[in-house]
């Protein structure tokens, strides 16, 4: 314990810091979100630079044009077991952000687009990289990945785990230096009705498929109001549906013949697409008893599965473990009401928990890390791997 405590103390904030400032100063908003957006590629090229600065062997994997996964590696000295760190250099937009390039400093937080979400945990993930190379690794293997597309449709750990299969992970989204073991899901689902185009004045010609499409909304409302919240999970909170774009209408003169309604059902561990798929057909059969007319027509258009990890899990009680030798205290165990790519992972067959640094404002105008919490958060890393590469 004293040996690990000593190679946790090795963070350098000063370093780590302008390493962090270094992460947001460069703009990588997911262009699949703003479309004159830059990508990824400068700083993969930043964080591939970094690594092998620090001894480790680095890759990159094109997973699309300019928009590399960084993949560094480090090798013990003798066989044990693997361990991967997972976070995403995209961020979403910067409209509305006074300086979200800055990377500026007041009362211990760093602010700027990407600095909670997650370029404070990157930083974290290359200084427990250097701490681990400098002390050498005895045994197992220590996988840094920095993967691309999170914010839209997680094409880089898509990618990466038909290349790596460690034998755990830790993906570090901004926790509050506790340990998250599970999060939500989303189905997101396309709801169509029909009606009959005519003349405004032929109201006998014409069927308005946006009124019918209201008795659906009102479905929908029931099931959010009094179905979802009947069944909820003890840290993840209840499943939730909402309206979020409607359209149809081809004029103020003509019944409408057509209303698209673009869904998101956020799911629980266990609740499936076909589950889902099943609960809007009610959904749609209960609309279509109260406004009699053709039927709606449902498209499940994407979907992410919930994820959940055992609390005895061999990687939940090392992370537990080295949080309590870094910090004092024992973390609290907590879900997540977002979906995370730790899913995708856990899926894979690779168990995975979820930690990483404090700070507030992901997708929002201010938002801030923490740095004191990505100092620790480097501790904790750098501990766990001493920890379970064995």
């Amino acid at each position: 314990m004293a040996d690990r405590a000593r190679f946790a103390d090795r963070v350098d904030a000063g370093r780590l810091t302008d390493l962090l400032q270094r992460l947001v100063a460069i703009e990588s908003i997911n262009p699949s979100l703003v479309p004159t957006a830059r990508g990824e590629g400068a700083v993969a090229a930043l964080l591939a630079a970094e690594c092998r600065a620090a001894g480790m062997e680095v890759r990159l994997d094109q997973v699309a044009p300019g928009r590399p996964n960084v993949v560094a590696r480090l090798r013990g000295r003798r066989p044990g077991r693997r361990l991967m760190f997972n976070g995403h250099m995209d961020t979403v937009g910067a409209e509305g952000m006074s300086d979200p390039f800055g990377g500026s400093v007041a009362g211990g937080r760093l602010h700027g687009r990407g600095a909670f979400d997650m370029k404070g945990s990157l930083a974290a993930m290359v200084e427990a990289g250097r701490i681990v190379a400098a002390r050498g690794l005895e045994s197992g293997e220590l996988v840094l990945a920095f993967v691309t597309d999170e914010e839209y449709a997680s094409e880089g750990t898509a990618d990466l785990i038909c290349r790596e299969q460690p034998d755990a992970a830790v993906v570090t989204e901004p926790t509050g230096l506790d340990v998250c073991i599970g999060h939500r899901g989303f189905v997101w689902a396309r709801i169509e009705t029909t009606g009959r185009a005519a003349h405004g004045s032929r109201f006998a010609d014409g069927e308005d498929a946006i009124v019918r499409m209201g008795y659906v909304l009102t479905a929908l409302d029931r099931l959010e109001r009094d179905i979802l919240p009947a069944r909820p999970h003890p840290l993840m909170g209840r499943a939730s549906v909402h309206a979020s774009v409607i359209g149809g209408g081809l004029g103020l003169s003509t019944y409408p013949d057509r209303c698209v309604l673009d869904i998101e059902r956020r799911t629980l561990p266990g609740e499936r697409a076909e589950d889902v798929a099943a609960e809007l057909h009610r959904v749609v059969e209960e609309a279509g008893r109260a406004c009699p007319g053709p039927p709606a027509k449902i498209e499940i258009t994407l979907s992410r599965p919930a994820y959940e990890i055992a609390p005895d899990a061999a990687i939940v009680q090392s992370v537990c473990a080295s949080v309590q030798a870094v910090r004092g205290a024992s973390p609290r165990l907590t879900g997540e009401l977002a979906w995370l790519d730790s899913a995708l992972l856990g899926n894979a067959g690779i168990p995975t928990v979820i930690f990483g640094p404090a700070g507030a404002g992901a997708h929002a105008a201010d938002e801030w890390v923490d740095l004191a919490s990505v100092a620790d958060c480097a501790k904790v890393l750098a501990d766990l791997v001493s920890r379970f590469c064995r």
